[in-house]
C-alpha cells in the first residue's frame, strides 16, 4: 500500500505501525511516532493498522545546542 513517511511517498507491506517500524529497520530505536498528526505511543503501535494514504511521522530525539 502507498503511504507517506516523513513526507516521503513509500510503498510498504506492513500491516501495523509496529511492523512498519520494523520494516524500516528502526526496531529498538528511541523514536516517536505520529499518524495523520496524532501522537501514537509505543504501546499502541502493535494495534494500529496501517491504511492506504496515511501520513506517518517517525522522529528520533536529537542533542545539540
Amino acid at each position: 500500500m502507498n503511504i507517506m513517511v516523513n513526507d516521503e511517498a513509500r510503498e510498504v507491506s506492513a500491516p501495523t505501525l509496529a511492523a512498519l517500524v520494523d520494516e524500516l529497520g528502526l526496531t529498538g530505536a528511541r523514536i516517536a511516532t505520529a499518524v495523520n498528526g496524532d501522537f501514537v505511543p509505543a504501546s499502541r503501535r502493535t494495534h494500529l493498522a496501517i491504511a492506504e494514504g496515511m501520513k506517518i511521522e517517525i522522529v528520533a530525539p536529537m542533542q545539540g545546542g
